[in-house]
C-alpha cells in the first residue's frame, strides 16, 4: 500500500507556487524572453494549463502596478492621475 501510494506521489506534479515566487517566476520570463508582463502571465497560462483567471490569487500589489502600468501605456486601462516626479 505504501509503496502504490509513493508512486501516485512521484507521478503527481504538486508545484506549490506562492505570490512571490510567481512574481519573481514572471521577472524572469519577462528579462529572459523580452516580453511583457501581461504576455509572461499569459505564457505562465499556457505552460501550465489553466485559465488566465485563476491567477488573481497570485498576483501580488507589487507585480499588480507593474502590469496595471503596462497596461496603461498600451491604452488597454484608461491612465490613473499620478504625481509628477
Amino acid at each position: 500500500m505504501d509503496n502504490e501510494k509513493q508512486q501516485f506521489t512521484n507521478h503527481m506534479d504538486f508545484d506549490i507556487i506562492t505570490p512571490t515566487k510567481f512574481c519573481l517566476l514572471i521577472e524572469e520570463m519577462v528579462l529572459t524572453k523580452k516580453i511583457t508582463y501581461i504576455d509572461a502571465c499569459l505564457e505562465y497560462c499556457k505552460e501550465k494549463e489553466i485559465e488566465p483567471n485563476s491567477l488573481g490569487r497570485l498576483v501580488n500589489k507589487s507585480l499588480k502596478q507593474k502590469i496595471q502600468m503596462e497596461a496603461e501605456e498600451l491604452h488597454f486601462l484608461p491612465k490613473t492621475n499620478s504625481l509628477p516626479v
